[in-house]
């Protein structure tokens, strides 16, 4: 028989697993709390491995037909003049703005089309109780009847309710001090196919970006040491955001306007470290065991790349707990290199004052000239190939 593995979380991470570990044989089943797939979800971009992984389950070129078309990031002043601009890279890694940019929505779907005919996709419900026997893993749901797997993965995210169920408190929440809404609002002229980046002063930051489908995406982030933000309903989150950019020109009032009108997605940013990523039959995947924040610009990359190894792994070896273990030894590296951010990030990209805005600012036109840009390539490139990715294939 098969050995059967329950995956909790449908967005990236899970279904990028369960299709690989169909492809090897498994049988697999896939937990999600939102009652059906998220479609939703703002710009992210696959680098480096995670690039390479997408080759090899063959949906590159499909990623590049739902590209967002965004060809680069302009910092911008309050009057919309360009300080400097930044192309998108050219290669697998390169430049601020990756040569695969796509909405989260359309990536999670190309993922869950090419393995759901094979893959059991359960919506409207998630993990309430864990009881791993030795032998399997018993589990019960909010809502479904109580099922016993052989392995059981979570994959649902920084704010995972299954990593506790597994790992307890050896997983912690290093906060950045950074909160950040993303939202999404109507197209208006003042939009190209360039991202745009403005700082206000008092750590706060807004950014407007291109999609594909004739909206744009924007974001506002605020740093503060306060604590507690997360916590409040949408209207309080509202509130906040009204209450923080009060005041703040370029098109930040364009932004406060759309709030009433359209989602907003709110996240207290902060990095996942867990001692271990595995106890048992069961094992984290993704921003659930090692967020490295949207800072670092390698969140997808770590999703699809963790899930092409957590599979090959198990593919290799019928010992569980040998293959969690090649898995973590394999991609802690890595993952490592990810949540190390550049010096003073986050809060060197959101000066407090203005005077560190016309430092910042500065920083960027000369980062931006012809015979910097290289380097300046090389700052805005995370670490997206610092991987060897094993080969899986049979023998």
């Amino acid at each position: 028989m098969s050995t059967t593995v329950l995956i909790s979380g449908a967005s990236v991470a899970g279904p990028a697993l369960a299709y690989w570990l169909n492809h090897y044989g498994f049988d697999v089943t896939v937990v999600e709390r939102a009652p059906g797939p998220r479609e939703t979800g703002q710009n992210i971009d696959l680098r480096g491995a995670g690039r390479e992984v997408a080759r090899r389950m063959g949906i590159e070129e499909a990623i590049r037909s739902a590209s967002t078309g965004e060809i680069g990031v302009r910092f911008v002043d309050a009057d919309d003049k360009t300080v400097g601009a930044f192309p998108r890279g050219k290669g697998d890694s390169d430049g601020a703005t990756a040569g695969l940019e796509i909405l989260r929505g359309d990536l999670a779907r190309l993922l869950i089309e090419r393995s759901q005919d094979r893959v059991s996709y359960v919506y409207g419900d998630h993990i309430a109780t864990l009881n791993d026997t030795g032998d399997e893993v018993e589990v019960t749901f909010a809502h479904g009847p109580e099922r016993a797997f052989d392995l059981v993965v979570a994959a649902d995210g920084v704010g995972s309710s299954t990593r506790r169920l597994i790992v307890g408190n050896e997983a912690q929440i290093k906060p950045l001090n950074m909160y950040t809404a993303w939202m999404t609002i109507p197209k208006a002229d003042t939009d190209t196919a360039w991202a745009r980046w403005f700082n206000a002063p008092g750590s706060r930051t807004s950014t407007i970006r291109p999609d594909n489908v004739g909206t744009a995406r924007a974001t506002l982030s605020f740093m503060t040491e306060r604590r507690g933000y997360e916590d409040l309903d949408i209207e309080g989150v509202k509130a906040v955001l009204r209450q923080r950019f009060a005041g703040v020109g370029w098109e930040v009032p364009r932004i406060l306007d759309a709030l009433d009108d359209t989602d907003v997605y709110f996240e207290s940013m902060g990095q996942v470290r867990a001692t271990h990523w595995s106890r048992g039959r069961s094992a984290l995947l993704g921003d659930a065991g090692y967020c490295a924040t949207p800072v670092s610009g390698m969140g997808t990359s770590l999703a699809i790349t963790g899930a092409y190894v957590l599979a090959g792994e198990l593919s290799r070896s019928r010992d569980h707990r040998q293959a969690f273990a090649a898995y973590e030894a394999l991609m802690r590296p890595y993952v490592d290199q990810a949540q190390k951010l550049s010096p003073g990030a986050p809060r060197l990209a959101n000066p407090k004052t203005m005077v560190g805005i016309a430092a910042f600012n500065t920083g960027i036109r000369i980062a931006a000239t012809p015979v910097i840009s290289r380097l300046a390539r090389k700052i805005f490139t995370p670490p997206a190939d610092h991987i060897d990715l094993p080969d899986y294939s049979p023998s």
